[in-house]
């Protein structure tokens, strides 16, 4: 019998766009939302949303960047992965923005969320760093 969590993880999957490469596995995406937990206690090491963290992006700050999939429209973000990729910052997608917003601690869903390494949570986020640069991507 299959838990819960990787039943609610592979329903999610479900709305995701087809561009939302690479996917974090539900173990991952534990990982990353106890991290996106622990940032959100350093207000300045967290940006949300696409407006601030493109505009942390343009102004040189690194990190790592978690996408939603399942953003519609699709669009509106569809650049930012190669922006990442022009900056060698490391990104993900996790399948809903509601449970990446909810990880955050915030009523509304999130599109994405970039998190700046802090001494905190310096080994978690090296872990999940070195966790995404295994993922194989299908392209």
């Amino acid at each position: 019998m299959e838990k819960p969590e990787v039943d609610a993880y592979e329903n999610s999957l479900r709305f995701v766009s087809v561009i939302a490469q690479p996917m974090a596995s539900p173990k991952l995406m534990k990982k990353l939302f106890k991290l996106v937990k622990k940032a959100s206690e350093r207000k300045t090491h967290i940006r949300n949303g696409l407006k601030d963290v493109q505009r942390a992006i343009r102004k040189g700050e690194r990190g790592l960047v978690i996408f939603a999939g399942d953003v519609s429209p699709i669009e509106i973000m569809c650049h930012l992965p190669a922006v990442c990729e022009e900056n060698g910052m490391p990104y993900v997608y996790v399948p809903s923005r509601q449970s990446l917003g909810s990880a955050m601690g915030v009523r509304n869903g999130s599109l994405m969320v970039l998190i700046q390494e802090h001494k905190d949570y310096k080994e978690l986020y090296d872990k999940v760093v070195k966790s995404i640069k295994h993922i194989p991507v299908p392209w």
